[in-house]
């Protein structure tokens, strides 16, 4: 902890002092142990319910004890006292930094265990299936002992599966799914539907990759209605432009823009006048730029992967297939006619939420990472959560050597070569991170010519990732992998079993080496934590060069002069802290990102608390029925005749339709405004005052827009003992629906190959 001294004194001390009384309580629990031991197991949990009565505890140090034990004789793992310390951080509310290695699954099974002893309902958010399955079996004894119940959530359960595993006082499920179900209940029209009413607290692993790094990415609940691509020929003709000459790019690569002379090619080969009269700005130039943006800004093997016929995203935040998300759905269809594949069809969004918001929806989070400390200003800022540094229950033996930067691209993608096969001439195994599916493969093959056997392990591969992950410590192993983020696996020296464990000891434990620095330093530490696990030997070194897309995009406009020697490698403290400071830059870049869109997202947000608030009344109640009848009394007189249940049913639906209707309408609006919005700052208006006035304006609108409509439909809609015919008057709510992510930042966390392309680096 002391070498944290400065920073917790920088947040105004507050985590600091609540360390030192987490110790103290943990020290206190040890003297609890023997005493406690003596009782048998229905004695223990009944002692642990007693000390939680009434949502408290009333002895921590005691109750830390009792989970203690609990785990011993259930699990057979007995809680290091930093685990402990982390456990009544968690349940304290705050998001503990804990490397890896040191136990986090049961430390959150632990706290989750406590607060449901409290009376609490937890979720436990993982990041995947895989790990939301495998964590409540792994913890399902745990959890039972004290006589609670735990459920997992996963893809393929059906509704009827998810309401009884919603049951639960502690649910393991992926963000994602959990999300979704929330949207999924946001269209029921009877209370019963509903597969899940919430938690009271959110026990959130890899919090900082859910809570920063994908925070702001939208779950979509979309209805069927035909989506529209590029056509063909607008297609076929962009696929002809050519840089820098029909169009440009900026120096990040987020944008792209027709020149004048792109822009008269297209012209003559669609046989248009302009691209710009109003007969085309409004249909062929949006499909002539959703075209181009596909063509020159989304790599295949960078940003997607073709399986099967179809465009699959990949997570650059993980390495690995998205297998839920897609691009907005006008490029998205420009992507997969950029590869000649069928159009999927587009669809209406019914509904939307962002990771922030659903967590937003939580009384009380909570969360474990290996790289909190670095997230702190954000957690602070978006969530009001304060970080714990929990100790490493071993010290750190891992070595982490200085960059080494090379001049050129090329020199050091020789050099990673060539260190890696010295390494490996030795035993000691090398686990390799890269940035993007073609980089792992193209390093992969430039070590086979060596006649290195190499596992790789990326988005086409990660079904196999927890065996590869298993054995990437064994000796001689070297493991090329995209993103390790997320990952869910230790990497034990020795191999999965660890047999040969002494001896990759005494060979210097698993080195990691990172093929460039990601925009954020804590991505890079999130790839170094994977050596030096519990207190093991390691190390961990990675390769720059001056042409990385981190140092040109945080050096823009600026320039530095360094004398590499005769392979191109700067040993220079000033090239250092060049690359230190573009890199700060870029993760300033993607801090003022997140906090602008914050900004706009948060009033939707607020706005989705009303619409919430109003869709529980009006299904928990006669509300509708009341409403409809003050307003319609004539029409109401004459349904008088029917069951009164009916009634209040058939008035529920016809006022959730509009309601749902107008939300979705009101969404689609803010999207085209958002869209626009930068042109407001030409009219010398504030761009994100102006939204949120066009918002609050139209917000007020949809409301009453909803109740009038309802009362129209009310009116003129059939009414029968069946209840509201909705669909014979076009009322019907989709025939299908499905969900998935919008990832509206597809160049978000690229490394080496975005700006260089991607053919033969690293020959």
């Amino acid at each position: 902890m002391a070498g944290f001294d400065w920073f917790w004194k920088a947040l105004g001390g507050k985590s600091s002092r609540n360390q030192k009384r987490s110790l103290a309580i943990v020290d206190q629990a040890e003297s609890h142990f023997s005493d406690l031991e003596a009782l048998d197991n229905a004695a223990l949990a009944a002692r642990a319910r007693a000390l939680a009565e009434g949502g408290e505890i009333s002895d921590q140090a005691e109750f830390l004890a009792i989970l203690g034990i609990a785990a011993q004789r259930t699990l057979g793992l007995k809680p290091f006292a930093v685990q402990s310390q982390a456990v009544l951080r968690l349940i304290e509310g705050d998001v503990v930094h804990m490397a890896t290695g040191e136990g986090k699954t049961l430390v959150g099974a632990m706290a989750a265990t406590g607060l449901g002893l409290m009376g609490k309902t937890v979720h436990s958010i993982t990041v995947n299936d895989y790990l939301a399955v495998r964590d409540a079996e792994w913890m399902r004894p745990l959890v039972e002992f004290f006589g609670l119940s735990v459920a997992s959530i996963s893809e393929k359960m059906t509704p009827t599966q998810r309401r009884e595993a919603y049951k639960a006082s502690i649910v393991y499920g992926p963000v994602n799914e959990i999300g979704f179900d929330v949207l999924r209940d946001q269209l029921i029209t009877r209370r019963e539907d509903a597969v899940q009413h919430g938690a009271d607290v959110a026990i959130i692993d890899e919090a900082d990759s859910v809570l920063v790094d994908e925070a702001l990415v939208p779950l979509v609940l979309a209805g069927n209605q035909p989506g529209h691509a590029p056509r063909g020929k607008i297609t076929d003709v962009v696929r002809t432009l050519k840089e820098n000459e029909d169009y440009t790019v900026d120096d990040d690569r987020r944008n792209v823009f027709l020149t004048d002379k792109g822009a008269a090619k297209l012209e003559t080969q669609l046989g248009i006048s302009s691209l710009y009269d109003d007969e085309h700005v409004g249909s062929t130039l949006i499909q002539v730029n959703l075209a181009l943006h596909a063509q020159a800004l989304l790599l295949r093997d960078i940003h997607y992967i073709v399986r099967e016929g179809k465009v699959m995203l990949i997570d650059a935040s993980r390495g690995r297939v998205a297998d839920l998300q897609r691009w907005p759905d006008g490029l998205q269809a420009a992507v997969e006619a950029k590869e000649g594949l069928a159009v999927s069809e587009g669809g209406k969004i019914l509904d939307t939420i962002t990771l922030q918001a659903l967590i937003g929806r939580y009384p009380m989070a909570c969360g474990m990472t290996g790289t909190a400390v670095e997230a702190t200003d954000q957690l602070r800022t978006f969530y009001d959560l304060h970080v714990s540094v929990i100790e490493r229950n071993h010290p750190l033996q891992r070595f982490d050597e200085a960059d080494r930067i090379y001049a050129t691209m090329a020199e050091k993608n020789r050099a990673i070569i060539e260190e890696i096969t010295q390494l490996h001439s030795t035993g000691q195994p090398v686990l390799v991170g890269t940035h993007d599916v073609a980089e792992s493969e193209e390093l992969a093959a430039a070590l086979r010519e060596r006649d290195i056997e190499v596992s790789v392990l990326n988005a086409k591969n990660d079904a196999q990732e927890a065996r590869i992950i298993a054995e990437a410590g064994d000796i001689g192993r070297v493991t090329v992998s995209t993103q390790m983020a997320g990952r869910g696996t230790d990497i034990r020296l020795g191999g999965a079993d660890e047999a040969d464990y002494d001896e990759v000891v005494k060979l210097g434990g698993l080195a990691v080496i990172g093929t460039a620095r990601h925009r954020s330093a804590r991505l890079d530490n999130q790839l170094r934590g994977r050596a030096g696990r519990q207190g093991d030997p390691g190390l961990s070194l990675f390769f720059v060069s001056l042409e990385d897309d981190v140092v040109v995009a945080g050096g823009s406009g600026e320039s530095v002069s360094a004398q590499p020697d005769a392979q191109g490698l700067i040993d220079s403290n000033r090239i250092r802290d060049w690359v230190a400071h573009c890199q700060r830059v870029t993760e300033g870049q993607l801090l003022e990102i997140h906090s602008q869109s914050w900004k706009y997202n948060k009033l939707l947000a607020d706005q989705r608390v009303i619409i919430d608030e109003r869709r529980d009344r009006i299904l928990d109640s006669n509300l509708a029925w009341e409403e409809l009848r003050e307003r319609a009394g004539e029409r109401a007189a004459e349904l008088a005749v029917l069951d009164p249940e009916v009634l209040e049913q058939a008035a529920r639906e016809i006022m959730l339709y509009h309601l749902d209707f107008n939300w979705s309408e009101h969404l689609a609006l803010m999207d085209d405004v958002r869209e626009s919005i930068h042109l407001r700052a030409i009219a010398r208006e504030t761009p994100l005052d102006e939204y949120h006035r066009i918002a609050v304006r139209e917000f007020k609108e949809l409301a009453q827009r909803a109740v009038d409509d309802a009362v129209s439909t009310f009116k003129t809609i059939t009414i029968d003992k069946d209840g509201a015919h909705l669909d014979e008057s076009g009322l019907a709510r989709p025939s299908a629906t499905w969900t998935y992510m919008v990832s509206d930042n597809p160049l978000a966390g690229t490394g080496n190959s975005v700006i260089r392309g991607i053919g033969n680096i690293f020959r």
